[in-house]
């Protein structure tokens, strides 16, 4: 069976794995999953669903948006947006008006931070088009010759 390209998530859950002091078995029980599936996706043979990969998160007590984001699931920009999302929504010292409220300030923080670079850019494309245009007229300027010191000189 040929290796898919699952990047390193195999790696990355063996490691998990003993760092938690669990065999592949007792993994593969925790997790509801099969040993022999559980085995293929460690060596990089299978490709787990991310339900899969969810109920693996849950049995090693780690966050399934990591393997998401090793298995291609989901880019790590979003697995930070989804992290914050899920530890103000699990915090039990808050209310859930609270999280709520929390949650629409950091929508609207990202929003505005997100319009911002979106006007930055444009500012820079901008620049470098006017840089473009100035040295496209200073080029072409400089193939003009100007006028002559004897062309404006009276004639003797």
């Amino acid at each position: 069976m040929a290796s898919l390209n699952v990047g390193n998530l195999g790696e990355y859950l063996r490691e998990q794995r003993r760092t938690a002091q669990l065999s592949l078995r007792q993994l593969a029980d925790a997790a509801g999953v099969s040993n022999p599936y559980l085995s293929q996706i460690e060596r990089g043979l299978r490709k787990p669903s991310a339900e899969v990969l969810q109920q693996v998160a849950k049995a090693l007590r780690i966050s399934a948006e990591t393997l998401y984001v090793r298995a291609g699931i989901l880019d790590e920009k979003e697995r930070e947006e989804l992290e914050t999302r899920a530890v103000i929504l699990a915090d039990p010292s808050i209310n859930e008006r609270q999280k709520q409220v929390l949650l629409q300030i950091y929508d609207s923080f990202r929003k505005e931070n997100a319009a911002e670079a979106a006007e930055a850019a444009e500012a820079a494309e901008a620049a470098q088009a006017a840089e473009a245009a100035a040295s496209t007229t200073k080029a072409a300027d400089a193939g003009t010759p100007g006028p002559t010191p004897d062309a404006e000189s009276p004639s003797r």
